[in-house]
């Protein structure tokens, strides 16, 4: 399984970006696929996902702003992120939880978002 997450950039506060995540090597059913975050000294934190039943969940910081999306024909999930603040600066990971045994956790590799103020 690879998760390929892309679109960080650096960005002024306020400003929009959008994030994409490729998944190959999927050969079996998707609980759910989601965004987390972690900021250098802090704990990763969810982001947002969305459930193979189209379902989603946001952490409360990004209620309003960051919208998640998800195509399953091509196992691609995207997050729509606008008014950015500093705050929101982090390495964003893709995840794909499995739905069956052994339920595991696949990550990306993660893609910086800057957000400068």
């Amino acid at each position: 399984v690879q998760l390929q997450a892309s679109g960080g950039g650096l960005v002024q506060a306020g400003g929009s970006l959008s994030l994409s995540c490729a998944a190959s090597g999927i050969a079996f059913s998707i609980n759910s696929m989601g965004w987390y975050r972690q900021a250098p000294g802090k704990l990763r934190e969810l982001v947002a996902l969305v459930t193979s039943g189209g379902l989603t969940n946001y952490g409360d910081s990004m209620k309003g702003r960051f919208t998640i999306s998800r195509d399953n024909a091509k196992n691609a999930l995207y997050l729509q992120m606008s008014s950015l603040k500093p705050e929101d600066t982090a390495v964003y990971y893709c995840n794909i939880k499995r739905a069956s045994w052994p339920y595991t956790d696949y990550w990306g590799q993660g893609t910086l978002v800057t957000v400068s103020s």
